[in-house]
């Protein structure tokens, strides 16, 4: 039986593209049964008799899979914030970075249109902010689709990838897009003014070829849940916390309440800012105060 890649799914159908063929599938009554759902991104055995009429027959072992946004197999996740309209939210961004550290994803923060900083005091506090998460450990991109500085830093980063962007809407991603690959002409949207968010652009997931890797293209989002984290697993989702946990006077420690604590040492020394502190506690009580799933 043939192999390809689901590329998209829109509608109850499953686009494999297999050696250059694109091939419009359905998934078997056996998967609905088993509880199984094919994502974009899935490597899959198929029967077709022709581009139009396929099935899915078997998914293969995915080494991750996201539930928002629906996709699997990931290697690289570019999260997207702009500086400006939308202003730069840290507590979004890091509710996006423990989802992704979470299932083991490589992050790359891109924040966009920084040509629309008009103020010294703002764009002072994005910088502050880039190097923040550059001296935890992350790779950090400040872009403007003005300037033609998109292809020289951000295409080299996807190829050999399947990258998925994501990030709040209205920050730039369709935008971004098109200056990747011209040819798409993705829809983009302004700033809603009643609402003070971007309008949503991208109604499904679908991954884009961009030189020899992939790029999905997805739904803007506003909140991220942290269904399948415990309490005992986020500050693993937070590296500057994860090195410095074996120093820790006891094992499991929450990082909270604790004595001799070298996560609390290290935020009383500025080593860690107070604003991702904070978060953790703030996420921590969340997963505290999840309902238990029966």
């Amino acid at each position: 039986m043939p192999q390809g890649k689901i590329v998209k799914a829109l509608s109850g159908f499953y686009y494999v593209q297999d050696q250059g063929r694109l091939v419009q599938c359905r998934g078997r009554g056996i998967f609905r049964k088993n509880n199984i759902s094919p994502l974009v991104g899935d490597e899959v055995k198929y029967q077709a008799e022709n581009d139009q009429e396929g099935y899915i027959l078997e998914v293969f072992e995915r080494k991750n899979e996201l539930v928002r946004p629906p996709i699997s197999n990931v290697d690289q996740a570019i999260l997207v914030f702009s500086a400006v309209e939308p202003d730069f939210s840290p507590t979004l961004l890091d509710r996006f970075l423990v989802l992704i550290e979470a299932n083991d994803i490589e992050p790359l923060i891109v924040i966009s249109k920084s040509d629309l900083i008009s103020s010294e005091e703002v764009k002072k506090k994005v910088h502050n902010y880039a190097k923040d998460y550059e001296n935890i450990g992350y790779k950090v991109l400040l872009t403007s689709t003005v300037e033609s500085t998109v292809d020289e830093d951000l295409l080299p980063l996807l190829q050999n990838n399947i990258s998925v962007f994501a990030g709040q809407s209205g920050v730039g991603k369709s935008s971004l897009l098109n200056v990747l690959r011209p040819d798409l002409d993705l829809k983009t949207d302004d700033i809603s003014s009643h609402l003070g968010r971007g309008k949503h652009t991208t109604r499904h997931v679908e991954l884009i070829s961009v030189g020899t890797g992939f790029v999905a293209d997805t739904p803007g989002f506003s909140s991220l849940d942290f269904t399948g984290i415990e309490v005992e697993d986020l500050s693993y989702c937070f590296p500057e916390m994860r090195e410095r946990s074996s120093d820790c006077k006891f094992r499991g420690c929450t990082h909270i309440r604790e004595p001799k604590c070298a996560v609390k040492q290290a935020l009383d020394n500025g080593e860690i800012p107070q604003y991702r502190y904070d978060h953790y506690v703030t996420f921590l009580e969340e997963i505290k105060d999840r309902k238990p799933r029966y």
